[in-house]
């Protein structure tokens, strides 16, 4: 299977680039899943979590995002993302007193 070349830009610049297996996101309609050989798409990116898949296996790569939009064509996956945290989403924990 081929692999996806994912780029990651902000406001800043580029945040992160390389190869994924998998990147899921969530877009417009609700959570997209991008495999390689996927159709192209355009969308809008909801606030929500960011996370890439590494060839091989693995943790994936995770980001949080204020919105924005991604677009793929051609195994080629650009995300511009607004307000990014890179990270998994914090966990919750009851007060400990």
């Amino acid at each position: 299977m081929a692999d996806i070349e994912v780029e990651l830009v902000a406001t800043a610049g580029k945040l992160w680039s390389g190869t994924a297996r998998m990147v899921s996101a969530k877009a417009g309609e609700g959570e997209i899943g991008i495999l390689a050989g996927h159709e192209p798409v355009l969308s809008v990116l909801q606030p929500g979590e960011v996370r890439v898949f590494p060839v091989g296996g693995g943790e994936p790569k995770r980001w949080q995002v204020e919105g924005g939009f991604l677009s793929f064509d051609s195994n080629h996956l650009t995300i511009v993302a607004d307000n990014v945290i890179e990270g998994a989403r914090p966990a919750t924990s009851p007060a400990t007193h």
